[in-house]
């Protein structure tokens, strides 16, 4: 009996160190881009906005430096997010996932890897990358458009609607990504339905959330563990700083974590 109840130990033990291999990381890539490794050594890049990026870190500015890539999340159509996506995904053989109208546009330019388009929409909750992975598309309040060039000139296409994503791991670890968006009031559904561990949330302002924006929605709506700001320093125009940001946060329950572009956080 006693072997046989330790035999199913074993494994029930192999079966889970089979799935979670190490601690999860998360490092900032500058604007909106991230590279997340997740237990069991998936990689998952968001926003992808590397080469052209001023603030990348120089290790990951040839493409070649991200290594393995399995999933490219792109939260709208803007350059400053799709980024590198498609060059990544060639390279890499990563999927690309993104909402259905903007997937729609590459399609119809027939510039994507084939058989790597994910095509997707708000509230739906996949696992593009295996079981344990959760991906979530969430409502974001901004705009989107695709410029491609053609013939010599770049033209604007349609980007559907910009969207943001929880990200739950293999031991139930929910990141919430806000993309570029503005305070919304469905920020109270996504706070108190996902219950985001760590909240990404731009704080530039001009075509975001501003620090004290972004305050607020920690504060009164979304109410993580942990919020990392983003999508700030880029640029001049994106003007609101993490010191304004803790500010406006005041006595806060949720953890502020602060980034440089090529730092790594592990939760």
């Amino acid at each position: 009996m006693f072997k046989k109840c330790f035999s199913a130990f074993c494994l029930v033990l192999c079966s889970v160190s089979s799935v979670v291999v190490g601690a999860a990381e998360l490092r900032w890539l500058g604007q909106a881009g991230y590279q997340i490794k997740t237990n069991s050594g998936k990689v998952i890049l968001i926003d992808p906005f590397i080469t052209h990026n001023p603030k990348a870190p120089k290790d990951v500015r040839d493409l070649k430096g991200l290594g393995k890539v399995d999933l490219i999340l792109v939260t709208h159509g803007h350059k400053d997010h799709f980024g590198d996506t498609l060059e990544i995904s060639r390279m890499t053989g990563a999927k690309i996932a993104l909402n259905a109208d903007l997937g729609t546009t590459l399609e119809t330019l027939k510039i994507v890897p084939e058989g790597k388009l994910i095509r997707f929409n708000k509230g739906a909750t996949l696992e593009p990358i295996g079981a344990g992975i959760k991906i979530t598309m969430v409502r974001a309040e901004h705009s989107s458009s695709f410029e491609h060039p053609h013939n010599g000139v770049v033209e604007n296409h349609p980007g559907g609607e910009p969207a943001g994503y929880i990200i739950e791991l293999e031991d139930g670890y929910k990141i919430y990504h806000a993309g570029d968006t503005g305070v919304f009031a469905d920020m109270v559904f996504i706070g108190g339905y996902y219950s985001p561990d760590l909240a990404l949330l731009p704080i530039g302002g001009h075509f975001t959330m501003d620090p004290k924006h972004a305050a607020y929605a920690v504060n009164a709506l979304l109410k993580p563990k942990v919020v990392i700001p983003m999508h700030y320093g880029t640029f001049p125009i994106l003007a609101g700083t993490p010191k304004q940001f803790k500010a406006a946060l005041g006595k806060t329950k949720s953890k502020l974590v602060v980034l440089e572009p090529g730092d790594t956080y592990r939760p």
